[in-house]
């Protein structure tokens, strides 16, 4: 076969090869944009039903045992509660009793940020109740670095909580580092905000972990089921106390507060 027909057909069959090549690469890319596209539907679709639930959500109370010598009371949240109907929150009462505050997870490590918080942050300020943002904290990653992570997504405002720093695990590292990174965390978030930092923990865990190196901040503790108060020696501003209430807006169950004075008192705690 003379050369320049043997050039001929190798130069056929790649542009047959080729065309096959693209012709695959084509097909791919349509069928993965079919696939993004349905997924995208599928979790729009979720998403909605998840807020046309929250929207249809009444409950004839709250639920659960409200320490009603208390005043003020609150819920705090996560994406967990999914998407909420804030004014329907806000607007709920029951026996005289209503919820005036709320704390929203904003961060948690070094990286993370809570997928619903923007819109949580916005609509609960819109909806009348005073908020709060806090951050879950990871011992075994950089009290530094999880402060300024936080400091980047939560911006605070007038009339706002302080920010949280929600102590709830050791992961195996050692007491004095634990408290070490910790304290690194509020310093630094007093120092950039000008505000002393709310400390979330169990009674349990403040006992076994944190003790009088954090008795300068004031203190959220959770200690469920006790019917007047929680069960710690020293002072505390917010007593998380059930974690099945019920309120309309919401889907599911949500954790329920209290702030531990009159209004007076909790207004003097709100950001400047």
């Amino acid at each position: 076969m003379p050369r320049s027909v043997r050039h001929k057909k190798r130069s056929s069959e790649r542009n047959t090869l080729s065309a096959k090549m693209r012709k695959r690469i084509r097909t791919a890319l349509v069928s993965l944009v079919v696939v993004a596209v349905l997924g995208t539907s599928f979790w729009l679709y979720t998403e909605w039903r998840h807020y046309q639930r929250a929207l249809q959500a009444r409950f004839p109370e709250f639920g659960i045992v409200m320490p009603a010598h208390h005043s003020i009371h609150g819920i705090d949240v996560s994406r967990y509660q999914r998407y909420i109907s804030w004014p329907a929150v806000s607007s709920m009462k029951v026996l005289g009793i209503k919820l005036g505050f709320c704390f929203i997870k904003a961060t948690r490590g070094t990286g993370h940020t809570d997928p619903l918080f923007s819109r949580n942050w916005r609509r609960s300020k819109q909806a009348g109740l005073v908020r709060g943002a806090y951050h879950y904290f990871i011992p075994t990653q950089s009290g530094l670095e999880q402060a300024r992570h936080f400091l980047r997504v939560a911006r605070f405002s007038k009339g706002d909580l302080p920010p949280v720093l929600d102590l709830e695990e050791a992961k195996g590292v050692s007491v004095s580092q634990l408290r070490k990174e910790a304290l690194v965390w509020l310093a630094t978030v007093e120092s950039a905000t000008g505000i002393r930092p709310i400390l979330y923990t169990s009674v349990g865990f403040y006992q076994q972990y944190l003790g009088r190196a954090f008795d300068v901040y004031p203190l959220w503790v959770a200690h469920y089921y006790q019917p007047r108060q929680p069960s710690i020696q020293r002072e505390w501003s917010f007593w998380q106390h059930s974690d099945a209430g019920r309120v309309n807006g919401i889907e599911g169950p949500v954790d329920f507060n209290v702030f531990n004075g009159d209004s007076s008192a909790f207004r003097r705690i709100l950001i400047p």
